[in-house]
């Protein structure tokens, strides 16, 4: 009687396997932040680029003449941007350039980019992500005073 005493006090002040019940516990939760850490990390990358795309498309448009002109000088910049590598493809890109105001001293850049393929999605399906589709424009003064 004495000794099954000894033994379930003994049992009880250990604590060998406390370690693995606590990272069974946690381990999922912390795998779910460092996986929306990575999604979101890779989607405000996308939307940067997205973004700093039609502002310097919009610098790239300045040059041009009429909008003709306008359109193939953004054409010809994203081309060359995207090129160099990083989030954004070719393919997904939708980049077009419109006048503003009644005599067309402001231009508008409008740069939709399609980012249904971005790693993002598939990462983990339970993260609540935003839309697919990133849609950024970029407004400058068309020369002149």
């Amino acid at each position: 009687m004495l000794r099954a005493g000894v033994q379930k006090s003994r049992l009880s002040r250990c604590s060998g396997g406390s370690s693995a019940v606590e990272f069974a516990i946690v381990a999922p939760v912390l795998l779910f932040l460092l996986f929306g850490i990575i999604a979101y990390g890779v989607f405000f990358g996308a939307v940067h680029s997205v973004q700093q795309l039609a502002a310097n498309s919009a610098r790239a448009a300045v040059g041009g003449l009429d909008l003709v002109e306008r359109q193939s000088l953004v054409d010809q910049h994203v081309a060359a941007t995207v090129s160099e590598g990083g989030l954004l493809s070719l393919e997904a890109l939708n980049v077009s350039v419109e006048a503003l105001g009644e005599d067309s001293t402001y231009l508008r850049v409008v740069v939709d980019f399609d980012a249904s393929h971005l790693p993002v999605w598939n990462l983990y399906n339970g993260l609540p992500l935003p839309e697919k589709n990133i849609r950024r424009e970029a407004v400058i003064r068309a020369g002149g005073y």
